[in-house]
């Protein structure tokens, strides 16, 4: 037997519960919905990146049942050839342990994504430039990850 598709089990969340997921204004009582912890703020990037025109770097809180996730959106040009520091979380938005995730990046040699790293002192790390692997852009979409 083979195991339902992602979309079948996507299909049976209950209906509360997913009105309060696509409702990004939604904020409910502890368990239940989405209640934005920290609303969208700039990134401050280091000198040599450049946000991409109109999706500049943004980082925002979360709580989703009871979990708190830090997400980004945006994305950057930059130069890496090696692990560096993309720039700084908003002031005021605490990350309690190191946090990461995978984003999109150029694909160069076959390599489609890098680490971003998010540290106790908000500083936001690019991993994974090389000299034959340049990073020249990232994209911060996909980056969610749990806080606490």
């Amino acid at each position: 037997m083979n195991p339902p598709s992602r979309r079948a089990l996507l299909t049976t969340v209950p209906v509360a519960l997913a009105s309060t997921l696509t409702s990004p204004a939604s904020a409910t009582s502890a368990g239940e919905g989405v209640e934005v912890v920290a609303g969208w703020k700039p990134l401050t990037l280091r000198a040599g990146v450049t946000p991409f025109p109109g999706d500049a770097p943004q980082a925002r809180a979360v709580r989703i049942a009871g979990t708190t996730f830090l997400q980004l959106r945006g994305g950057a040009s930059v130069a890496f050839t090696a692990d560096a520091v993309l720039g700084m979380l908003p002031a005021g938005l605490a990350v309690p342990k190191l946090t990461r995730g995978l984003c999109p990046r150029n694909n160069l040699n076959g390599l489609i994504v890098c680490r971003v790293e998010a540290d106790t002192k908000g500083q936001l790390t690019v991993l994974g430039g090389t000299a034959a692997g340049k990073i020249t852009w990232v994209a911060l979409d996909g980056f969610s990850s749990v806080l606490a």
